[in-house]
């Protein structure tokens, strides 16, 4: 073993190794809304069937943990009336959850790091990561009615209990199967959007010991924002699980899913008295200038990538993801103080990625009037290929546009027309973004647990082995960019050379394309083969004093493929029209291969005290890490500590005060003067600040939930391509709010008829660069819903979000670089959704 694992693995304390977090669930129907909407009380959770995420030993009262932990009951999450998986994420108070991508691909971080990833933290279903890297699950899990709850931890034990996740674990815990009696759920789900669904759910003992459970969903969905294409897909999952007489289990659970959906990026906004607008003819509310012109465009690229020289672009099928999961989960008790657990899945996994990028690479310069894009010259965004339209039409005498929906020609001569095209006179450039992943995914776990009660104290050991085999295969050639106007469901165009008399004599652009291969040859293969030994343990001193340790150790043996450029670019095939002729930067069918194995230590270490049995302090140190594959691995340091409180079923409180060290942060993103390179970023991030989290029930039939966090997130020690930034120090990391906070409201309805509900989401202002050159100003979200339990077994939801129709920006635009400006009165941004409304029926049998 490594001397620095083998030395923290001595100094952890309270001896011992880490395990991941699980948790077990007794089946139980799904209840009718009538729940809190946040923690019950803790001993309503010292239960010998609940193990709490982010704490190993059993019956452990979460009043007694010395971990920021969060639950959320089916309850909670039918309130949440989820638009996406990382909507849910907001019931975590501390995680800012940039939802507005879609059903997926939405970004989310903790505690002050900066917004546009989803680093140190993990999803996972069952105690067992989604995925290892932790980024982009959201592709792969999605919430339906087979999750029964979803519990939390930030810092502490969540970087040791898992890979990849220091700053937060987000567990969705499935229903386990029914052995007393059959029992179902269906449910019909319908939003005015456009979003159609069936979830089903079924479970029924099969013999003594042995019992089953199958259910998931299927959908059509054009997504939240106007789009002329529908969506489906489906997600099953089916699970047969027998008991050992003796206790224990052995559970196999399988799972298949082909889905596809929309995404979204940024699109055009305006500045108007200090606040953004929409830009005409483009709502800011459900505006999508995707539609009919991008259904399926065949862009040239590299003969070593497709061997007919093309690969074709189809935002039709939006983002299709298809995966393929077998799990087998096992424990038994070896003695009434041992047993053993090991759990292990594999994920096939495929999605193709077809996705709009309004301005990237140009940024807000490409967001330009079309007279401008038609006039020669610096100003012009197109300038370089005006210049070789002239060289290749020598007899122009001034350019147009064409529309390849309508064939219609509109000269430059023509201000008035151009000027008024859509109400807004803008063209743009927009990018076609393919990006096409395969690979596996293969975990697993396999540990045991020690517990010994001597007099006056207890201790509980945790102690196994994690090992991950990953790899992706990546495409993501033949990056183009298109002109295209600014409107819903907007229309490309050609730009083409005319004569005096406004005849078209040559075409520049090839369907709209005006460059290709922009984002560099886009081939990439990647592997991890990742060990970790891991230790937990948690001692109780008498009933009030509670000292954890923890210690992972991992080993992650990295392989990274990077496909070459051609030094000489390869032609288009024969027939592409346009004076660009050769496919851009792409594949030269050659790699430069990267191989690197590196690891490092995480350690915990925490206490909490009692003081009565409904009042707690605790406190804690966390060091944690992320690795990125041959990238160096990223390092975070929590301090934390906290009180909770309990006042039967009047106040249930916690309130965390913390310190978050993200030191040599480091990530790639792209280079706004040259689209085909990767700009590195490196600073330190450190935040301060407190979260609070109270459940307050004056009555019996009505409850406020307040949570959320104030933070003083900066940043420090910023380079770019390794030269340092020092006008950065100070700054505000980019997309991270300084506050954010929740309040919702509950009544329940007399005779046990259901609830009534509102929330009030608080999202601080954020900056959408580094440089804090542009800020977006903050924004308050209302929602409410009702639930009606119409008989005992049928139950009407009916929710309505953003009420106020309000306006609100969660990033700007993340490919124009760490200094943006809106100086033309213009910029991209993307933002939530206005109005949306809908509901579901639930029949339980």
């Amino acid at each position: 073993m490594h001397r620095q694992a083998l030395r923290a693995l001595l100094l952890a304390g309270c001896g011992g190794f880490a395990v991941p977090a699980w948790a077990q669930t007794t089946s139980t129907p799904l209840p009718m809304v009538d729940a809190p909407t946040t923690q019950p009380p803790a001993d309503q959770q010292a239960v010998s069937e609940v193990v709490v995420t982010g704490l190993t030993s059993r019956n452990r009262p979460l009043i007694t943990a010395s971990a920021d932990i969060t639950l959320a009951t089916r309850a909670d999450i039918e309130r949440k009336a989820p638009r996406s998986t990382a909507d849910l994420l907001e019931l975590v108070p501390g995680i800012f959850v940039e939802g507005t991508a879609g059903e997926l691909s939405n970004n989310y971080s903790v505690r002050g790091l900066q917004g546009g990833g989803q680093r140190f933290i993990q999803l996972q279903e069952d105690g067992l990561p989604v995925i290892y890297q932790g980024g982009g699950a959201d592709f792969f899990f999605s919430e339906d009615v087979t999750i029964d709850r979803l519990e939390s931890v930030k810092g502490g034990t969540s970087g040791i209990l898992t890979v990849n996740g220091a700053g937060a674990t987000i567990n969705f815990l499935s229903r386990k199967p029914s052995f007393d009696e059959p029992e179902g759920i269906v449910r019909l789900s319908g939003y005015n959007y456009g979003l159609k669904r069936g979830d089903f759910y079924y479970s029924a003992p099969i013999a003594k010991n042995l019992a089953f459970n199958v259910g998931g969903y299927v959908q059509s969905s054009p997504g939240v924002r106007d789009n002329t294409f529908d969506y489906d897909g489906y997600r099953l999952k089916a699970m047969l699980e027998y008991r050992f007489d003796e206790g224990g289990y052995l559970r196999v659970t399988g799972k298949v899913g082909d889905l596809k959906s929309a995404y979204y990026a940024d699109q055009p906004y305006a500045y108007s008295n200090g606040k953004p607008r929409g830009v005409p003819g483009l709502d800011t509310q459900f505006g999508n200038i995707g539609g009919d012109a991008f259904n399926r465009i065949s862009v040239p690229v590299s003969s070593f990538v497709e061997s007919d020289g093309f690969r074709d672009f189809r935002l039709s099928e939006g983002v299709r993801v298809k995966t393929k999961q077998l799990r087998v989960d096992f424990e038994k008790p070896l003695s009434d103080s041992v047993e053993i657990f090991a759990r292990a899945r594999y994920l096939d996994l495929k999605d193709d990625f077809n996705g709009l990028f309004p301005g990237s690479g140009t940024g807000n310069a490409g967001l330009a009037s079309a007279v401008t894009y038609l006039t020669p010259g610096a100003s012009s965004p197109i300038n370089n290929l005006l210049t070789a339209g002239t060289a290749a039409y020598p007899a122009t005498v001034r350019f147009g546009v064409r529309n390849l929906r309508t064939g219609v020609v509109i000269p430059s001569s023509d201000t008035a027309t151009l000027n008024a095209l859509n109400g807004n006179g803008f063209l743009q450039e927009t990018t076609l973004n393919h990006d096409d992943q395969s690979g596996h995914d293969f975990g697993a776990n396999i540990g045991s647990r020690w517990e010994y009660q001597g007099d006056g104290f207890k201790n509980s050991l945790t102690a196994g082995v994690q090992y991950y085999d990953v790899r992706r295969n990546q495409n993501q050639s033949a990056v183009a960019t298109v002109v295209n106007d600014v409107r819903t469901n907007s229309d490309i165009y050609d730009i083409v050379s005319l004569d005096a008399n406004n005849q078209v004599i040559g075409v520049l652009s090839d369907n709209g394309m005006v460059s290709y291969g922009d984002w560099g040859a886009g081939v990439r293969r990647r592997t991890d083969k990742s060990v970790s030994l891991y230790a937990n343990d948690e001692l109780a001193i008498g009933d009030k004093i509670h000292i954890d340790g923890g210690v992972r150790w991992e080993s992650d043996k990295a392989r990274y493929l990077e496909g070459n450029a051609a030094a000489v670019n390869q032609p288009v095939q024969p027939g592409v029209g346009g004076v660009v002729r050769t496919v851009g930067s792409t594949f030269d069918g050659t790699f430069t291969e990267t191989h690197r194995t590196q690891d490092k230590v995480a350690w915990t270490i925490g206490a909490s005290y009692l003081i009565t049995p409904h009042f707690s302090v605790y406190g804690r140190y966390a060091n944690g890490f992320q690795t990125n594959n041959t990238d160096p691995i990223t390092k975070i340091e929590l301090y934390e500590a906290g009180v909770r409180f309990e006042y039967g079923r009047v106040l249930s409180a916690s309130a965390t005060v913390f310190r978050t060290n993200f030191d040599n942060q480091f990530y790639n993103f792209i280079d706004p003067s040259d689209p085909t390179r990767q700009t590195s970023f490196l600073a330190d991030l450190k935040t301060t600040g407190v979260e609070v989290d109270a459940l307050v029930r004056p009555i019996d039939w009505f409850s406020i939930n307040v949570s959320g966090v104030i933070q003083d997130p900066t940043l420090n020690n910023l380079s770019l391509n390794g030269v340092p930034q020092p006008t950065y120090d100070g700054n505000r990391p980019e997309r991270t709010p300084a506050r954010l906070y929740t309040i919702t409201p509950a009544i329940k309805l007399p005779n046990g008829r259901g609830e009534v509900y509102a929330r009030y989401k608080y999202v601080g202002k954020i900056y959408a660069d580094s440089g804090n050159g542009v800020a977006l100003p903050s924004y308050g979200v209302t929602s409410a819903g009702v639930t009606l339990n119409l008989k005992d077994n049928l139950q009407l939801n009916f929710n309505i979000d953003n009420i106020f129709d309000v306006i609100g920006l969660t990033e700007g635009n993340p490919r124009q670089g760490q200094t943006q400006n809106a100086a033309s009165g213009y910029f991209y941004a993307r933002g939530i959704v206005g109005r949306t409304y809908g509901g579901s029926l639930t029949l339980r049998f």
